[in-house]
């Protein structure tokens, strides 16, 4: 049994997506994938899940299954400023306790959630908390679209990188067909979208200048560094379950939920 941690989850929820229309109201086993994703978030034990809709139509179907919405504007550049406009209309400042579950990951893990809440409160350095784990595969660290992380002695972010951080000088092999890197020992970590921020610092970040470093990666934590705030991280055994961007993405899921049902199952396990 969880002890009390009072923290809230904030699902932001967006109507338009351009690889996948209506994304936060696919059909996922029966439920939409915006609801799947805040019953998930509240297996956390957070205080309260809420999801911060752009849509009536996202509202609505959260009003149908129970689950707390609030409409926000449609003209946010970004998901942190939508969080920012639900912490001032939920009325949460100062060092109260937001998790940011992105509203494409019904297969979020809890415990992680609830991971992100507990950092936060443990590290009062620190203005967010969020979640890494080792790579273990090669193509992944040369991926430009795994974001990975490297950390000070503290645990905390010191840079976030779409290139392979750390690069291991000597451990390259160079071919004809280009450079094979060798992984690096520890493990490269790669960074999982999940954030924990003190309410005060979400409502705050919005009206930061935007840095140079996010400008060039297009990763928005870098501005936290830039501005010279600090980020603990939480070091998971191995990733999450995959997210939803794709057709491709969505079926692969849809796959998974049917897979637990005929196993008598209400979800897959975390």
């Amino acid at each position: 049994m969880t002890t009390a941690l009072p923290f809230t989850v904030l699902v932001p929820a967006r109507l338009a997506s351009t690889r996948l229309p209506n994304k936060p109201l696919a059909d996922i086993a029966g439920l939409p994938m915006v609801v799947r994703v805040a019953r998930r978030a509240a297996a956390s034990g957070a205080t309260r899940v809420v999801v911060a809709a752009d849509d009536a139509c996202i509202a609505d179907a959260c009003a149908t299954h129970g689950v707390a919405v609030l409409l926000t504007r449609t003209d946010h550049a970004s998901g942190s400023d939508r969080l920012a406009e639900a912490c001032a209309l939920l009325g949460l400042d100062g060092d109260d306790v937001v998790v940011n579950v992105q509203g494409d990951e019904p297969l979020i893990d809890p415990a992680l959630v609830r991971r992100c809440a507990e950092l936060l409160v443990e590290r009062p350095d620190c203005v967010m908390s969020t979640v890494a784990h080792p790579l273990t595969d090669a193509a992944d660290y040369l991926n430009p679209n795994v974001v990975k992380v490297v950390l000070d002695a503290a645990g905390r972010a010191l840079y976030f990188s779409r290139a392979p951080i750390p690069w291991q000088r000597d451990g390259a092999t160079v071919t004809a067909q280009g450079t094979t890197p060798a992984l690096p020992r520890p493990a490269p970590l790669r960074h999982l979208g999940l954030y924990g921020y003190r309410a005060a610092f979400l409502r705050r970040f919005p009206t930061l200048a935007s840095a140079p470093l996010e400008q060039t990666e297009a990763l928005e934590q870098l501005r936290v560094l830039w501005h010279g705030e600090r980020i603990a991280v939480h070091v998971a055994a191995h990733g999450p379950g995959p997210g939803v961007d794709t057709p491709e993405d969505l079926a692969r899921v849809r796959a998974l939920f049917d897979a637990a049902r005929d196993r008598g199952d209400a979800a897959p396990a975390p």
